[in-house]
């Protein structure tokens, strides 16, 4: 479509499995956007890693808590939570894991992000 692209998470251009996890992708006329959904217990280094095959998460994520809560730990060791109506920018070389009972779901926007992430090194 030239003019733009709409899409619906119910019906993802993608669906990629992330350990306890899901990321389902939607591909727009020029930007890529994903829903990702972790249960509890989920963690990247458990859970991503065997995946990515990286130490830390090398992944530059923006975007938008719909629910549940994360703790993200830095290779600096900097500590961060993101929550329900939060907005976030996590830099690369990070671990992450889901806190509380319930599932975490967010929106990322950051194109290359969205496209790439947890997905497995060719």
């Amino acid at each position: 479509m030239a003019g733009g692209a709409s899409g619906r998470f119910e019906e993802p251009d993608e669906t990629r499995a992330i350990g306890r996890g899901t990321a389902e992708i939607l591909q727009l006329a020029g930007a890529t956007v994903a829903r990702v959904t972790m249960q509890p217990g989920w963690k990247w280094s458990d859970d991503v890693k065997p995946i990515v095959g990286t130490d830390s998460c090398q992944a530059h994520h923006v975007g938008y808590v719909l629910s549940g809560s994360l703790h993200v730990v830095t290779g600096g060791g900097e500590e961060l939570d993101v929550s329900e109506g939060g907005v976030y920018e996590i830099m690369p070389d990070h671990d992450a894991w889901v806190t509380g009972d319930g599932p975490y779901q967010a929106l990322e926007f950051l194109s290359q992000t969205a496209a790439t992430y947890a997905k497995p090194s060719d």
